[in-house]
């Protein structure tokens, strides 16, 4: 194990000898770490958190600490971090509340770039993205494959559904529906599909023309999101299915 000596590590921390622990990092006695996972320096690690293998810790991120909640007295919650992570600097990951399921959970493969927030019990799949100062309340579900742009505040209970991209600025306050291109350029509107991002992601030019023929019908025709539902329910694919699944089960309402 590669360890500085400034590095403090409790006793009853595991951290396997494959890991790098760089200068004035700060693990607690609850802490897991997985394989080859490297701190860079001046990392936080505390709570009742488990870390996957091969995630990578910049300067100054303090992971797994107590939720920012009036309400949290000290209950034993906890943080749960999948592979292959890479935790820019000074991102800020809390971990969960008692009466908010009791764990905050970030998935595999996702870029949190500097100054990210993971509030208490957020939920974060993978493959996603967050820009610097994204930040998200308690309770905030990003799917798997999302982006969310630079300094995008998301409220509490809000979900951006899978492979939706939001542009840099937009005060989230509804759910961001999957596979759209949303953003506050004079207000929050979704302007279709997410098309360069699904792109890239292997969306072949089938699927996103059954994609745009959703889209249509719930933001461009003359229909209520009732109507728009009902004939989007009409098209083949299990795209479709997936948005029409995400609009009936939104509690908050969506962005259209």
């Amino acid at each position: 194990m590669s360890v500085h000596a400034s590095a403090v590590i409790a006793a009853g921390a595991v951290v396997p000898a494959s890991c790098t622990v760089g200068p004035f990092c700060t693990i607690g006695p609850e802490v897991v770490l997985g394989e080859a996972c490297e701190l860079v320096s001046h990392v936080v690690l505390d709570g009742r958190t488990r870390i996957g293998a091969r995630n990578k810790f910049y300067p100054f991120c303090s992971v797994g600490v107590a939720p920012q909640d009036l309400k949290y007295k000290g209950e034993p919650t906890e943080t749960e971090i999948g592979d292959d992570n890479t935790i820019r600097e000074c991102v800020t990951i809390s971990r969960g509340t008692e009466k908010g399921g009791g764990v905050t959970r970030i998935g595999s493969n996702n870029l949190l770039m500097a100054y990210v927030h993971i509030g208490h019990d957020s939920q974060v799949g993978s493959h996603c993205i967050l820009a610097n100062a994204a930040t998200l309340a308690g309770h905030v579900v990003i799917e798997d494959y999302a982006s969310v742009g630079a300094f995008c505040p998301v409220h509490q209970f809000c979900t951006v559904g899978q492979y939706a991209f939001i542009g840099g600025g937009t005060i989230v306050t509804q759910d961001v529906l999957p596979f759209s291109l949303t953003s506050a350029r004079r207000e929050n509107k979704a302007f279709g599909i997410n098309k360069i991002g699904l792109t890239r992601r292997g969306f072949t030019p089938e699927r996103l023309q059954t994609l745009q023929k959703a889209f249509r019908l719930l933001l461009a025709a003359k229909l209520n999101t009732s109507q728009a539902l009902e004939k989007i329910r009409g098209l083949e694919g299990a795209d479709t299915a997936i948005l029409a699944d995400f609009i009936e089960r939104s509690q908050r309402g969506i962005i259209k």
